[in-house]
């Protein structure tokens, strides 16, 4: 398929097509591995050195806000984790979901009567809302801390964990991280090479 076919339009426009996997339901319970990328990948959550991320005051935010993340959610687990100069990757497991009836009847009573749409965007509990939940509260901190011009890059990757055998080489994958940024596609100092 190509650009200039109807799929992939959207109201005139182009558009980028999802990669999520089709027909499966990103509130059901497991693991997924994630990476959230800095909009135009600016190296502003940590400095690598001698293999380590030492985070900024960005970068801390963003930690708090990843741990706070199982916190609030009763269905959300923490697995391993990194935070790099301009990307974090991240295991998130989603367990039985939880019913969140009230909080979503109350926003749909006070938007109909502002006239405005109720068709929630994400499903509720699913990892598109978890991912948007932390990108949005790190973003109201890091622009209150006086970083007004941080942002993400929208979207963001996912892998569904398949096994035990997927898990333990993402988690290496992750601890090692650190020590490949000088390779690393994420480098801003090899996105020309």
């Amino acid at each position: 398929m190509t650009l200039s076919e109807p799929n992939d339009l959207f109201r005139g426009k182009y558009r980028i097509p999802s990669t999520r996997l089709q027909g499966w339901d990103y509130s059901s319970p497991g693991l997924y591995f994630v990476t959230i990328c800095v909009k135009n990948r600016v190296p502003c959550l940590a400095e690598i050195v001698d293999g380590n991320a030492r985070l900024s005051p960005i970068g801390e935010i963003v930690a708090e806000e990843w741990q706070k993340t199982a916190e609030i959610r009763a269905n959300v687990i923490l697995d391993a984790c990194v935070i790099m100069p301009n990307h974090l990757h991240g295991i998130v497991g989603i367990t039985a979901p939880t019913v969140e009836t009230f909080r979503v009847e109350t926003f749909r009573v006070e938007t109909f009567r502002r006239n405005v749409s109720t068709i929630p965007r994400l499903k509720p509990n699913s990892l598109g809302s978890i991912i948007g939940q932390i990108k949005s509260v790190c973003t109201k901190r890091i622009w209150a801390a006086g970083c007004g011009d941080f942002g993400w890059q929208e979207r963001f990757y996912d892998h569904i964990v398949r096994d035990d055998k997927d898990l333990n080489r993402i988690r290496e994958y992750i601890a090692g991280n650190p020590s490949r940024w000088e390779s690393d596609q994420n480098n801003p100092g090899n996105l020309w090479m």
